[in-house]
C-alpha cells in the first residue's frame, strides 16, 4: 500500500476519534470544584479593631466550599437559613450587628426550606460562600459570613 495514499477507512477512523474527543463528556474545571474551609481558618486575626478575614476566606468569595459543624437552635422547626457553629450551642447565637459578630459561626441560606437537625449532630453544609456584612432584608439578621444556595447531610 502507497503510503501517500488516504483510504476511507483510515479517514473514517481518525474523523471518528476527532468527533470523539469533541463529544467527551467535560470534566469540571477547578474553579468549580468544592474546597474545604474549617472554623480555625475563617480569619486571619481577630482584635480590639474587629476580624479580619483570612486569605483563604478571600480567595474563595463566590466560590463553592464545604464547611462540617452544628446547627444552632433555629428560631422556627422549618426554615431555609440556619446558623452553622463550630460547637454545640444550645441558645441561638443571633447578633444585633456585625461588631458582634462571633469568629465561630457561619449563616448558612438553603436551597430550600426544611427540617432541621438536632443541635448536637455534626452536619456538612456544600454551598457558595459570600464574604462581608450584609444584612437579610426578611429578617434583619446581620451577617459577615454566609454560604448560600446551600445543601446540608450529616457527616
Amino acid at each position: 500500500m502507497n503510503p501517500h495514499i488516504l483510504s476511507r477507512r483510515l479517514v473514517l477512523g481518525g474523523a471518528g476519534i476527532v468527533l470523539s474527543s469533541l463529544f467527551a463528556p467535560v470534566l469540571p474545571c477547578a474553579a468549580l470544584a468544592t474546597e474545604a474551609l474549617d472554623f480555625d481558618e475563617l480569619y486571619g486575626s481577630v482584635g480590639v479593631l474587629g476580624l479580619t478575614f483570612s486569605e483563604k476566606v478571600k480567595a474563595l468569595s463566590g466560590r463553592q466550599v464545604t464547611m462540617k459543624g452544628y446547627m444552632a437552635p433555629p428560631l422556627k422547626a422549618e426554615a431555609d437559613f440556619f446558623v452553622l457553629t463550630e460547637i454545640p450551642m444550645s441558645i441561638c447565637p443571633f447578633c444585633s450587628s456585625d461588631a458582634d459578630w462571633p469568629d465561630n459561626i457561619v449563616v448558612v441560606y438553603l436551597e430550600r426550606a426544611q427540617t432541621f437537625e438536632q443541635a448536637n449532630a455534626l452536619i456538612e453544609v456544600r454551598g457558595t460562600l459570600e464574604v462581608g456584612s450584609w444584612t437579610d432584608p426578611a429578617t434583619g439578621f446581620v451577617s459577615l459570613l454566609r454560604i448560600v444556595g446551600a445543601s446540608l447531610a450529616t457527616a
